[in-house]
């Protein structure tokens, strides 16, 4: 079963410092950062961050995957990286939220998105 779970517009700007930030739709931002030992982590902020690049932007899609052939049961999320291109990810515990503030994100070539282009 594959099951959309949100879709919408998304930006990956870096600031000054560095730092990358994922905007989901025109709320939901997350600080995206690599953790020594654990591997890129999202962490949910609130924190309003000036771009000092642009490092990509376009459409995303949100699914949560179970029993489906050559696809991990996990969340997954795609971000349109142009030219008909997606790049997919794995959300082991799903997004962060206010409870869970940082979570694990993935790389991976498990697309579900089918571009026409």
């Amino acid at each position: 079963m594959i099951q959309l779970i949100g879709e919408g517009l998304y930006k990956l700007i870096e600031t000054r410092n560095l730092t990358k930030i994922l905007t989901l739709g025109q709320k939901d931002s997350y600080a995206w950062v690599s953790a020594g030992g654990i591997g890129e982590i999202l962490v949910n902020t609130e924190k309003i961050f000036m771009p000092f690049h642009v490092l990509s932007s376009g459409k995303y899609r949100i699914y949560q995957v179970k029993d489906e052939p050559k696809l991990t049961d996990l969340v997954h999320l795609e971000l349109f990286v142009g030219e008909g291109n997606w790049q997919g990810y794995l959300l082991p515990t799903g997004l962060p939220n206010a409870d869970d503030k940082r979570n694990r994100i993935i790389s991976t070539k498990e697309i579900i998105t089918k571009s026409t282009h």
